[in-house]
């Protein structure tokens, strides 16, 4: 338990440096953890006898995450697109393969790992890069912005109501910084409470299993544990310090909570078809890249689309 928390503790210290620091510093942790994920990724795999195009899927991870870094869409699909023809024929046409298996774990493990932290590199970057003339996007500013999917329904009062409490709630401890450095801290503020509720409420009052075959561990008071733990830590996070919507924090909890446990069981799922107990050794009494994000790997994605559907940026 020792290790597992200053292990936490100088975790907690790089995480906050990339992310406040942002620019190079935090697209450089993220192709890092990429490539660890999938060295993991490759060598989970490995043992229950599937080959991965090792080398090239990490040179194809850092050109996906460089292109993600630049906000280049365009040759982000590119990449992708090129990378899964190439890695079709590097192993069903030079290796001489009858096994394509092999070749769709790759193209799998790209996209599995790629694209979420290419959306986590979206969403820090995201209304941080002015145009010539432009100032930067603050938290503050898109504190105010009220636009929601919500307002293209005609749902009466209800509908009304929500854009006017995000409007007059002035709970903000004013804390004024990029908008994609606060939208990064929500998620991972969200992402790690998740785990943590659901941890403790399991294991304290847990008895209805929730996936037995999948993760014996995780029971359902410990997942609706997660679900209000995480609305709280996003109002907390989100409202009280960033001055971010009351409603869309609280319903971004709600989400992230769903999605996050989601990926702990695809990742659970992924360690049981190759026998092993933790991805990797990278994080001492965490386990491996893999066991550590593999929430992260949903709640990116997830967080990046909400944050654009609801009017946030």
């Amino acid at each position: 338990m020792a290790l597992r928390i200053i292990t936490g503790i100088i975790g907690i210290a790089i995480a906050a440096f990339v992310i406040q620091y942002g620019g190079a510093p935090f697209a450089g942790f993220a192709i890092f953890l990429s490539l660890l994920a999938w060295h993991e990724y490759s060598g989970a795999f490995r043992r229950a006898g599937v080959i991965t195009t090792y080398i090239f899927g990490a040179l194809a991870l850092i050109l996906l995450l460089c292109c993600a870094w630049l906000g280049n869409v365009e040759e982000l699909l590119a990449v992708l697109t090129l990378s899964m023809m190439i890695i079709f024929l590097l192993t069903v046409i030079l290796r001489g393969s009858t096994r394509p298996n092999d070749a769709c774990v790759s193209v799998a493990g790209i996209m599995y790992i790629g694209l979420p932290f290419a959306h986590l590199i979206f969403l820090r970057f995201l209304a941080d890069e002015p145009q010539p003339g432009e100032a930067v996007t603050t938290v503050q500013e898109i504190a105010t912005n009220n636009s929601t999917i919500l307002d293209k329904i005609d749902l009466g009062k209800v509908a009304d109501f929500l854009p006017s409490l995000d409007l007059h709630l002035n709970l903000s401890l004013n804390v004024n910084v990029d908008a994609g450095c606060a939208l990064v801290w929500v998620l991972f503020a969200c992402t790690w409470a998740s785990d943590t509720f659901a941890y403790f409420v399991g294991s304290a009052i847990g008895s209805h299993k929730l996936a037995s075959s999948i993760s014996p561990g995780k029971t359902v008071e410990g997942f609706l544990g997660s679900i209000v733990g995480t609305i709280l830590t996003a109002i907390i996070v989100g409202t009280f310090i960033f001055g971010l919507p009351l409603v869309k924090m609280a319903v971004a909890g709600f989400i992230l909570a769903i999605v996050a446990t989601l990926g702990d069981l695809v990742e659970s799922v992924l360690k049981r078809f190759a026998n092993i107990k933790d991805s990797g050794f990278f994080l001492p009494g965490h386990g491996g890249a893999l066991d550590r994000f593999d929430s992260i790997l949903y709640t990116a994605p997830t967080f990046y689309y909400f944050v654009i559907l609801s009017g946030i940026a």
